[in-house]
């Protein structure tokens, strides 16, 4: 059996008692419904991992004893910054959950003029808050013991003006240019914009070229939002990352 991997928002250290937090503790407890003396794997965001073992479980408290911690590091060498315009329903869980997957390191989501996703305040903190959980519980899933952040919702405007020495990217179906032609990026990194399910406008598109972004084509074919990000992120993995 795969030894389930608990994400602590606390730093951790060898030899000490914590407590899992209240969503650990109730899928430790309630859904894998673990014993005491069963092991754990919890890491940190530190690229470390600490072996654990159940030594308490209460009601709604689960508490694990640390064992030594080492260094697992199985990051991507390629810096990936996902800017993806909002899309509807669980197309954004779906991107989010599988561009960590892939190795994205950053993911800032985006409005802009077509995008058909509609929220205020409240209902964005929530949205924020559960997609930076679902990061969290993929990189449990996939193995990542450092955490990509989900930062908050910004205009495209200003996510396409932000200061970076990021090779910009913007998929656009007339570009004559694939990824397998660009050139070696070195330790640049990548700024990658997935514009919303009807495309960016030509304003848009204007104003990505003014601000440095080049085009690139991934195919013949007319990709949905979140298939669009999910193959260009495998395509520059593939090229420049840790993926062949």
């Amino acid at each position: 059996m795969r030894i389930p991997r608990i994400f602590s928002s606390e730093p951790l250290r060898a030899g000490a008692v914590c407590a899992l937090s209240d969503d650990a503790a109730n899928h430790v407890a309630r859904v894998l419904r673990m014993n005491v003396g069963d092991a754990l794997v919890l890491f940190d965001g530190t690229n470390h991992v600490f072996p654990a073992t159940i030594v308490a479980i209460e009601k709604k408290r689960v508490q694990v004893e640390l064992g030594e911690g080492a260094l697992d590091d199985r990051e991507s060498p390629l810096f990936l910054h996902l800017g993806q315009v909002i899309s509807r329903g669980e197309r954004m869980e779906f991107t989010i959950q599988k561009s960590v997957e892939l190795g994205v390191s950053v993911i800032t989501p985006l409005w802009s003029e077509r995008c058909g996703v509609k929220l205020d305040e409240q209902r964005m903190a929530k949205k924020l808050q559960q997609w930076q959980k679902i990061a969290i519980a993929a990189c449990e899933q996939c193995g990542r013991n450092r955490v990509p952040e989900v930062r908050p919702l910004m205009k495209l405007e200003q996510w396409c003006s932000e200061g970076s020495g990021e090779l910009k990217l913007n998929l656009h179906p007339r570009a004559t240019c694939g990824i397998s032609g660009l050139e070696n990026i070195g330790e640049r990194g990548i700024r990658l914009l997935i514009g919303a399910e009807g495309g960016l406008s030509a304003q848009e598109i204007a104003m990505t070229e003014q601000q440095g972004f080049h085009s690139v084509l991934l195919g013949p074919r007319v990709l949905r939002t979140e298939t669009a990000a999910l193959t260009a992120i495998t395509a520059l993995q593939v090229c420049f990352g840790d993926l062949g």
